[in-house]
C-alpha cells in the first residue's frame, strides 16, 4: 500500500522504494556526518594533550629500573610525554617510513635504535627526509650519526607509531637483507622480528616511539605535531555529509507532493 498523506488541495505520495532509498542514504550521510564529528573531536583533544605535555618532563634514565621492576614501560606514561633518556645509537640498522609527506612531497620518517642503559631498546623518530625519485637508492640517514660506543642524552615526546587508514597501504619490514629497511604503517611485532639477530633474538623494543626534540643536532626535519591535518578539515565534512542528508530529504518531500485531482 502507497503512502498518502493529505495536505489541503495537494498530496504526499511516495512509493515504497523512493521512501526506502531515502531512508538508507539519510542513515549512510548522518553515520558518516557522525564520524567525521567524532573524528574532529578526537583530533582536538589529542592536540589538546599534544601541548598540554610540553611541561611535563619525565626522565627514563632515572626510572628505567622502576619500569623493569613493575612490569611497566613507555606505555605507562602519558602520550607526548616530554622525556630525557640517555643511551647509545645503533645507526647500523635502521627503519624509514614509507609515503610520509611534508610539504607536499612525499619523502621517509627515520626511526633510529637508541640501546637505553637497561638494555631496553627505543626506536627514536628523528625526523622526515624527502624521496630521491628512486626506490633503490634510499637516503643516506647514518652520515653524522654518533657511533655505537658514545653515551646520548636525548629529548622528545613519546608518541605511537603511525597507523594506518587502510590495511592496504602497511608494508612491514623485511627479515633480512641490507639496512636501513623500508616499511609502512607497521606494527610493533614487526619492528621487533625484523630487528632480531643472532646476538638478541627477541630484541626488548619499546612500544612507544620518541619524536626527537627540534633542537637536537642529530635529527632531519621535524616540526612535530599530533596530525597531518586539523580537526577544521573534519568539521567541514561533517557539515556537508549532513547538508547532503538535508537535501536528499528536501528532494524526497517536494518530489513526492501532487495536486489532488477532482477524482481523487
Amino acid at each position: 500500500m502507497q503512502i498518502r498523506i493529505a495536505l489541503g488541495n495537494r498530496i504526499f505520495a511516495p512509493s515504497w522504494w523512493m521512501t526506502a532509498l531515502t531512508i538508507l542514504l539519510l542513515t549512510l550521510f548522518i553515520s558518516l556526518g557522525q564520524w567525521q564529528w567524532d573524528r574532529a573531536k578526537f583530533k582536538s583533544r589529542l592536540f589538546l594533550q599534544f601541548t598540554a605535555n610540553q611541561t611535563s618532563l619525565t626522565d627514563l634514565s632515572t626510572i628505567s629500573k622502576a619500569l623493569e621492576l613493575t612490569n611497566r614501560s613507555t606505555l605507562s606514561l602519558p602520550r607526548f610525554a616530554e622525556v630525557r633518556v640517555t643511551g647509545r645509537w645503533d645507526g647500523n640498522r635502521q627503519f624509514l617510513l614509507d609515503n610520509r609527506m611534508r610539504y607536499g612531497k612525499a619523502g621517509y620518517e627515520v626511526l633510529t635504535p637508541l640501546r637505553l642503559e637497561d638494555g631496553r631498546w627505543l626506536l627514536v623518530n628523528r625526523g622526515w627526509v624527502p624521496f630521491g625519485g628512486y626506490r633503490d637508492q634510499l637516503p643516506n640517514v647514518s652520515a653524522g650519526l654518533a657511533p655505537l660506543q658514545t653515551l646520548q642524552i636525548l629529548h622528545g615526546k613519546l608518541d605511537e607509531l603511525p597507523v594506518a587508514g587502510l590495511a592496504v597501504g602497511r608494508a612491514a619490514p623485511a627479515l633480512s637483507g641490507t639496512w636501513p629497511r623500508v616499511t609502512a604503517y607497521p606494527r610493533i611485532e614487526e619492528l621487533i622480528r625484523s630487528f632480531a639477530n643472532a646476538q638478541e633474538p627477541i630484541p626488548r623494543i619499546e612500544p612507544r616511539i620518541l619524536l626527537l626534540d627540534e633542537k637536537e643536532s642529530q635529527g632531519f626535519v621535524r616540526a612535530w605535531r599530533p596530525f597531518s591535518k586539523g580537526p577544521e578539515q573534519n568539521w567541514s565534512y561533517a557539515l556537508q555529509w549532513w547538508g547532503f542528508a538535508v537535501l536528499l530529504l528536501a528532494l524526497y518531500i517536494l518530489t513526492n507532493i501532487k495536486k489532488l485531482r477532482p477524482t481523487e
